[in-house]
């Protein structure tokens, strides 16, 4: 199963609301097969997911991570929305 996870300094608040953002995008875009679960970025290892989408401004600290998903905005569900699209194919999912 492909697994997406959102990051955060924290892993509290905006990478559970990205986390939740994920799953609503994934339900309207109708892809199956995705798991979503968010972390803060001092926990997270390079193989924890397939893709990690983070904010933009602790993109270059999450470089070390594959597959890094930079989201200038955190609260733009249609950024959100191209990029979980993207990411997904990337993944071999297919979109409608």
């Amino acid at each position: 199963m492909t697994k997406f996870l959102a990051v955060c300094s924290t892993g509290l608040g905006s990478s559970f609301m990205v986390h939740m953002n994920i799953e609503k995008v994934l339900k309207e875009l109708e892809i199956d097969g995705i798991e979503v679960d968010h972390t803060d970025l001092g926990s997270v290892a390079p193989s924890q997911a397939d893709a990690v989408f983070v904010g933009r401004d602790i993109a270059e600290a999450a470089s070390h991570l594959d597959d890094v998903v930079v989201l200038t905005s955190i609260i733009d569900l249609g950024e959100l929305r191209e990029k979980v699209r993207s990411a997904a194919e990337r993944h071999g999912h297919t979109t409608s």
